[in-house]
């Protein structure tokens, strides 16, 4: 009987092999996988690469040089990362800085904080008028600006003569927005009436039952709205347009960018930059408070 035995340099090969057979299907079926992961996300891949493009395309000219950024070449022969600075250092551009953050700052707080009872009226109290006065909102809301700016012009310029300041853009905030009492007042629809009922129960005040009550399950809701107008804030042109364009010194960020073109040539390297600049605030905003943002849309109902 003749019994077969294997060398310990062919036991080696043999389990060398078969880990490498082991590592080649691993691979393979990681390979599957990607493709599998692409093949279900092609549609959200391809909608994110589009919407992707243009910040790339306006990254790219940003740290172009003078000549080539009036080429039709994308990318970049240097990249001349002291446009930044010369954006930076452009007179005027930290006073713009100041006036977008005070637009956007106070104008976010006093549009919040006024539109707060007004929903909390509309969702929790039953009064005569209360469908016609959210009729009201919702057609404020549908309404132009364009319709209202002559009137809204000639009593901030005539009567208080106010045009060229910043407080045409703030103080109007002061009485409310209508988008934003529409959102805060669909979320509180979703807050159990229970719980204000109890609130009354035990002796809170209607104040205080919105304030200790209400607001703390709201706040998703609030961080949303207040994120919404944030943003309209930052990147309104049309307001600053009316009433200062006339008045440098109080020119906000959006407005300010136009004075980058110039009647006969354009720096689009500069603009871009500029741009760039502007942006960036607003995506790391976004960024951190996503999820705040995203949970208040979500939970913010179409309850009528």
């Amino acid at each position: 009987m003749t019994q077969t035995t294997l060398s310990p340099l062919r036991k080696g090969g043999t389990a060398a092999g078969a880990a490498t057979g082991r590592g080649t299907a691993l691979r393979a079926a990681r390979r599957r996988a990607v493709l599998r992961w692409i093949a279900v996300h092609s549609l959200a891949i391809a909608a994110a690469l589009f919407f992707l493009l243009p910040f790339v395309f306006v990254f790219l000219t940003a740290v172009m040089s003078d000549d080539q950024a009036l080429t039709r070449e994308l990318w970049p022969h240097t990249w001349e990362w002291g446009n930044f600075a010369t954006v930076w250092h452009t007179p005027g551009f930290l006073t713009w800085w100041r006036n977008t953050l005070l637009y956007a700052g106070l104008g976010t707080v006093l549009a919040v904080a006024s539109s707060i009872p007004v929903a909390y009226a509309l969702a929790k109290f039953r009064f005569r008028g209360r469908n016609l006065m959210m009729m009201l909102v919702i057609a404020a809301m549908m309404l132009p600006p364009q319709v209202v700016i002559v009137p809204m012009y000639l009593f901030w310029a005539k009567q208080l003569d106010l045009a060229g300041t910043l407080w045409p853009l703030i103080v109007p905030f002061a009485f409310g927005n209508a988008f934003t009492i529409f959102l805060l007042r669909q979320f509180l629809l979703t807050i159990p009436r229970e719980y204000t009922e109890a609130a009354r129960i035990d002796g809170c005040g209607e104040f205080r039952t919105m304030v200790r009550v209400v607001l703390p399950m709201a706040r998703p809701a609030i961080a949303a709205s207040a994120l919404f107008h944030f943003f309209y804030c930052w990147n309104d042109y049309f307001g600053p347009q009316i009433y200062v364009s006339e008045n440098p010194a109080a020119w906000t960020l959006s407005y300010g960018l136009e004075s980058f073109k110039g009647a006969h040539q354009t720096d689009w390297n500069l603009t871009m930059a500029a741009t760039v600049m502007i942006m960036a605030p607003v995506i790391v905003v976004f960024f951190f408070a996503q999820k705040a943002f995203i949970e208040g849309v979500t939970l913010t109902g179409v309850k009528g």
